[in-house]
């Protein structure tokens, strides 16, 4: 078996913070996802491999382990790598159960893991939550319903998915579900999935939550359910005043703008923005920041009228 080395596999350092290996995490996730890479295995083996490392790697307890593991692989590789191997037997996490086993099964068919034999020798063993035990009584039959477990796992998504909501098919224990995300959707939403993850105590089944990863996006910048974004305009524009294309998440629009715009001026588009969480008809606006730009490479001709335009103030 191969050591897998999660801090390289997300370009972090070994001492990075939770909010580096978060932000790096992010960022690979949306270049690797399936979705912007349709049928491509490389991209998608990637995918799995970013999820993997950042499964350990921002869990203080896995991450421990793990960096407790790499001293004694380091060490091992500093003493020549002797030949009789490195002793992974001591590092196999002890049985805790069939609701260990069913933690990472079940996020194998949720997310396509198909989780390393590394992770699984290193952290298979590692319940999330300890999984309630069956009592025959009645008071203990509800304690065992009020202590099953709950599973977390993230789900990175657009802002157009935010925007709009979406949809995600899984299989989860044998059967095709759709898992729909709610429109406005923001970083740390959780979506509840019933009844869906085996819990290793006959006749109960614990709860999948999906933790929500809002993906920034290069057009847009998000503060609550406002949105802004800059456009640009030509110099004659704003000077002369017209119109022009304001990208929104449901498409361009065209926006008139008076004559004397000044760069940085800022314009609110009513209801453009991001949808309520709680009410998706309401949102939020959208803030157009003009930005000028400034032409380069006069002719002879225009220069004489900006000439005459600078001598006349």
């Amino acid at each position: 078996m191969d050591y897998k080395d999660y801090y390289k596999i997300l370009g972090v350092d070994r001492k990075a913070d939770g909010a580096e290996i978060k932000r790096l995490y992010r960022k690979l996730a949306l270049k690797y996802h399936p979705d912007r890479n349709p049928g491509d295995k490389k991209a998608e083996e990637k995918f799995k491999e970013i999820n993997e490392a950042y499964q350990v790697l921002s869990d203080p307890t896995k991450r421990s382990r793990y960096d407790q593991l790499g001293e004694s692989y380091s060490s091992w590789q500093q003493r020549g790598a002797p030949a009789n191997g490195f002793n992974w037997q001591e590092w196999y996490s002890p049985n805790q159960g069939r609701s260990a086993r069913a933690d990472t099964g079940n996020f194998e068919d949720l997310f396509g893991g198909n989780f390393s034999e590394f992770f699984r020798t290193i952290f298979g063993g590692m319940p999330d939550m300890e999984t309630a035990q069956p009592n025959r009584s009645s008071a203990g039959t509800r304690q065992a319903r009020m202590s099953r477990p709950a599973y977390e796992q993230q789900v990175t998504i657009s802002l157009q998915e935010a925007y709009t909501g979406g949809a995600r098919l899984m299989d989860i224990n044998g059967h095709r579900l759709e898992i729909k995300t709610p429109p406005g959707a923001h970083t740390g939403t959780k979506v509840r999935v019933k009844g869906v993850v085996p819990t290793g105590v006959e006749g109960q089944s614990g709860d999948l939550y999906l933790i929500i990863e809002v993906a920034d996006d290069p057009r847009f910048e998000r503060n609550g359910n406002d949105l802004y974004t800059d456009t640009s305009v030509d110099l004659y524009t704003a000077i002369l005043g017209g119109e022009v294309k304001v990208s929104t998440l449901s498409g361009n629009i065209v926006l008139t703008i008076p004559a004397g715009t000044q760069p940085g001026q800022t314009f609110r588009l009513t209801g453009r923005g991001m949808p309520n969480l709680k009410d998706p008809q309401t949102k939020g606006d959208l803030f157009a920041v003009v930005k000028v730009k400034i032409p380069q490479n006069l002719s002879p001709h225009q220069k004489e009228l900006f000439l005459e335009l600078a001598q006349s103030k």
